[in-house]
């Protein structure tokens, strides 16, 4: 199960990662870099599954930091693009966030069975839920900046993921 959610995370990652660049868009960035770290997150719990608890804390420890890092660094381009004003590209918005969000329902779903096992798994389903949360940000922005033909609905999902990576951490 970790070997394909782990599969999934990482090329979305580089979907997410790309449309956001191309859209212009802070929230579909911050999930791209979810993904990443949920991708590292998969990862770290496979290389401690078969380890002592000791490594098995270390890792969960790891995880931690990286989550820490990236809510960190969303909130700093959160910051930038306040101040530099760049309208998203919707359509890519939508298309792209509809995507990840199929695919996070879908490492949900594998993880749900498995999130009482033990610390990794259990941190690997949340990373999961917090996915979700982040898509249904990213497709609500995309809707909302449509309605509102503003860019701050972006500003402020990518804000709101930004504390969701710092809460998760």
């Amino acid at each position: 199960v970790l070997w394909i959610v782990l599969a999934i995370n990482a090329v979305m990652y580089f979907v997410e990662g790309s449309a956001g660049l191309i859209a212009h868009s802070i929230s579909l960035l911050a999930d791209a870099l979810d993904m990443l770290g949920d991708a590292l997150v998969y990862g770290f719990s496979l290389f401690a599954a078969a380890r002592s608890a000791r490594w098995q804390t270390v890792a969960a420890l790891v995880k931690g930091g990286f989550m820490l890092a990236f809510g960190l660094g969303v909130l700093g381009t959160v910051a930038y693009k306040a101040f530099h004003p760049v309208m998203p590209g919707i359509e890519t918005m939508g298309i792209v966030g509809m995507l990840a969000l199929i695919a996070n329902l879908a490492c949900f779903f594998l993880l749900y069975r498995s999130r009482g096992h033990n610390l990794n798994m259990s941190s690997s389903w949340l990373c999961s839920r917090n996915d979700l949360i982040a898509n249904v940000g990213v497709l609500l922005a995309a809707s909302s900046i449509y309605l509102l033909a503003s860019r701050w609905p972006d500003i402020i999902v990518g804000a709101l993921i930004s504390g969701v990576f710092l809460s998760s951490a």
